[in-house]
């Protein structure tokens, strides 16, 4: 994936100063190149609305193009910017920075000033983004400071996980949990605010998938598991209990494989839809879960949507990402924690130790007892984001917490967990989160943060209400109201 580099100027100049325009414009798509987590491609300075109009048409129809980053060298007259951003489809970042930190002072002239007038001409492309509503973030320094590079960072990451949701494919084995509201939605609304495509297939195909596994590809991935797990007794090679680990394993083969054939990088499955299935994958959704793939439980093909968003924008950096879901509290003062968890489908990507692969029964469902790997999340900074439909528009609401070392053992809780403390606290957390109505499925991520969740919504035009220290009830419940009105106003009629 790439971005690419504009630069706007005008002919008034002369070849002269176009010459030196090109040559910083190179040297600052260089320095940005080994900053940024993708390829940044320079593209010849624009001086015409006709070059404007024609690249910026090239990158909305390039594949491999996730956003563009656009810097006035000089003066560039906003009119000719207006045609080719009509016609942009992809995020855009205004990037209001100059060829050199440092201004020479004892030898500027007016030559100097017309070459290095961002300050004049990044205003003239603001006002003209503004007058358009483009959808853009606009950051401001020199590409030598770390800050900058940082925010352009999240932004590129942000921008790779509009390019996910936008090419995205989730399947759905089976249908919705019945008569849960929140994991229901608007499916085409939602194709056409994020991309994503949703689409169920019958359970009974991957019924077909899972019996045309060979011993061969079984043998293999059970080698993984002995590699990468510890396992129980029962599980191991002669336990009573390893077919039921070879069936785990028939169950990840069928998943990925039909996956791959459909071209979907999310799924979801449900507990009350298995059809012929021998028990529900835990395991298998586990390990997809670690290999990049987007999973939501009972349905829930929203969630899916934001982990799968979730580790593209992640991709590279510690920590991981994972269907998360708030389970039960920790209520004694000053020790107010919450412990998350699922019926099985946690990733292991939120922990560095070795995980343990159990067989327990699960309770619900009406099958064998599913394999499952157990573990704890590593502690750390990390947030939570879930995703509400609301009728008119969709609301992505999000909440930094601390991921922290259970306060105690749990020898008896047979799924894997994540204990974090919520910000402000678990109080506010909790009355915001539901003043909200946030779902109680989320994203657990430990590798990205609330600033490219930040980038993601404004890229896509969707509502993000983030919950952190500095939120108040009072506050958080007057912005949940301007927020309605606003995105009512946005809408049109």
């Amino acid at each position: 994936m790439e971005v690419w580099f504009t630069t706007g100027s005008q002919h008034l100049y002369g070849p002269e100063t176009l010459a030196r325009v090109d040559q910083n414009s190179r040297r600052i798509a260089a320095a940005l190149d080994a900053a940024l987590p993708l390829k940044v491609i320079w593209k010849p300075v624009l001086t015409s609305k006709d070059a404007i109009s024609r690249l910026l048409t090239e990158a909305s129809g390039e594949p491999n193009c996730v956003g563009v980053i656009a810097w006035m060298h000089t003066f560039s007259p906003a009119k000719m910017w207006v045609n080719g951003l009509a016609g942009l489809t992809k995020p855009l970042a205004h990037l209001h920075t100059q060829a050199d930190a440092a201004l020479p002072w004892g030898t500027i002239d007016m030559d100097f000033m017309n070459l290095n007038q961002a300050a004049h001409g990044d205003r003239e492309f603001g006002y003209i983004t503004a007058r358009l509503g483009a959808r853009r973030t606009v950051m401001a320094g020199h590409v030598s400071d770390p800050r900058v590079a940082g925010r352009l960072t999240t932004w590129a990451r942000a921008a790779l996980g509009w390019h996910a949701a936008r090419t995205m494919s989730i399947i759905r084995f089976g249908d919705n949990m019945r008569n849960v509201a929140v994991t229901e939605g608007d499916k085409v609304e939602a194709e056409f605010v994020f991309g994503a495509d949703t689409n169920t297939v019958a359970v009974n195909d991957l019924v077909a998938a899972v019996e045309a596994v060979a011993d061969s590809q079984v043998d293999t991935t059970v080698r993984e598991y002995l590699d990468l797990y510890d396992l129980a007794p029962e599980l191991a090679p002669g336990g009573e209990r390893h077919d039921s680990l070879r069936y785990a394993a028939r169950q990840e083969v069928a998943l990925e494989s039909l996956l791959t054939g459909w071209k979907a990088s999310a799924f979801t499955t449900n507990f009350e839809d298995l059809g012929a299935l021998r028990q529900l994958p835990g395991i298998a959704v586990q390990r997809l879960m670690a290999k990049g793939y987007g999973f939501g439980a009972e349905g829930d093909w929203k969630t899916a949507l934001l982990v799968r968003v979730a580790k593209v924008m992640g991709a590279g950096l510690p920590g991981g990402a994972s269907l998360m879901e708030d389970y039960t509290y920790n209520l004694e003062p000053g020790a107010e924690c919450i412990l998350g968890a699922h019926m099985l489908e946690v990733c292991p990507s939120l922990t560095t130790s070795r995980p343990r692969a159990q067989i327990h029964p699960l309770g619900i469902g009406g099958r064998e007892d599913p394999v499952r790997l157990v573990f704890s999340a590593d502690p750390g900074p990390a947030v939570l984001v879930g995703l509400s439909d609301l009728r008119d528009r969709f609301r992505v609401v999000g909440n930094t917490v601390q991921v922290i070392t259970p306060p105690a053992p749990v020898p008896s809780l047979p799924v894997a967990h994540a204990v974090w403390e919520p910000e402000p606290n678990l109080t506010t957390s909790a009355e915001c989160w539901i003043t909200a109505g946030g779902p109680h499925h989320t994203c657990l991520s430990t590798a990205i943060g609330a600033a490219e969740w930040a980038e993601f919504t404004e890229m896509t035009g969707t509502e993000f209400a983030l919950i952190d220290r500095s939120t108040t009830s009072g506050s958080f419940r007057d912005q949940l109201r301007w927020n309605q009105a606003y995105y009512r106003l946005a809408r049109g009629l």
